[in-house]
């Protein structure tokens, strides 16, 4: 039986996030249960990400309710409960891919930063770093908080606010996960941004560098994009990709 669904937690406990899609939740979830004895609960997503929190509706399939589990991943610690909290183990490997790339002592713009799992990895790699996390979702901010106490690190910010709200100022990078809507608030990152500064941009693969050109254009910034990285299948011919961004 082939069942699209991901794992988040550790060999203690774990949780199992069923698809959309999967036909059978009942059967999918006792094989599933079957296969990874530290599954203590199954959920099912009920739809894409929405909302305000950018939150999967999700339905308890099977097992415990208590839904809150810690991820491990690159030998750090990620609390969270996804159905209070976006989280993806998927993007473990973009997360070392950002954190490679930090020189020590920069200032680092976290945007729509979740329970800190980029903030974690960048944090670990280059400690002399200093990174302000922004999100308006305040279950993810509390995680966040506990995550920079279990990782033991001194140099990550937490802001609970609208990013269009911040009241931060210049950075030498900025991330921008949110797939779906990042583009949206490229204006708010160019406004935090400074000659040499580098933006992470996601997206999807059909006009982002279009939209990019018509943003920079109508607010005057001039930059160049210094790479393109697919980071993950995201629909039939459609990809989640990173823009690298430079300010010139």
């Amino acid at each position: 039986m082939r069942i699209a669904y991901d794992i988040i937690g550790s060999r203690e406990k774990a949780i199992a996030l069923l698809g959309v899609n999967v036909k059978d939740p009942e059967k999918a979830a006792e094989e599933i249960m079957k296969r990874h004895k530290n599954v203590k609960s199954v959920l099912q997503k009920l739809a894409e990400r929405k909302g305000t929190f950018r939150l999967y509706p999700c339905k308890l399939i099977k097992g415990e309710d208590n839904t809150e589990v810690i991820h491990k991943e690159y030998g750090y610690l990620i609390k969270v409960d996804p159905r209070k909290a976006y989280f993806s183990p998927r993007e473990a490997t973009e997360r070392q891919r950002i954190a490679s790339m930090v020189k020590p002592g920069e200032n680092i713009l976290v945007m729509f930063a979740g329970v800190g799992p980029f903030s974690i990895a960048i944090s670990k790699k280059e400690p002399t770093c200093k990174i302000v996390n922004v999100e308006i979702n305040e279950n993810a901010v509390s995680y966040a908080e506990e995550n920079i106490k279990l990782n033991n690190l001194k140099n990550v910010k937490n802001v609970c606010c609208d990013v269009r709200n911040m009241k931060e100022g210049k950075f030498d990078r900025i991330i921008m996960p949110l797939v779906e809507k990042a583009i949206e608030y490229l204006d708010v990152a160019f406004s935090h941004s400074k000659k040499g500064s580098i933006i992470h941009l996601y997206g999807l693969s059909d006009n982002l560098e279009e939209r990019v050109k018509n943003i920079a254009q109508k607010m005057g910034v001039n930059y160049r994009i210094i790479k393109k990285q697919k980071v993950l299948p995201y629909a039939p011919r459609i990809w989640k990709i990173r823009l690298d961004i430079e300010i010139i």
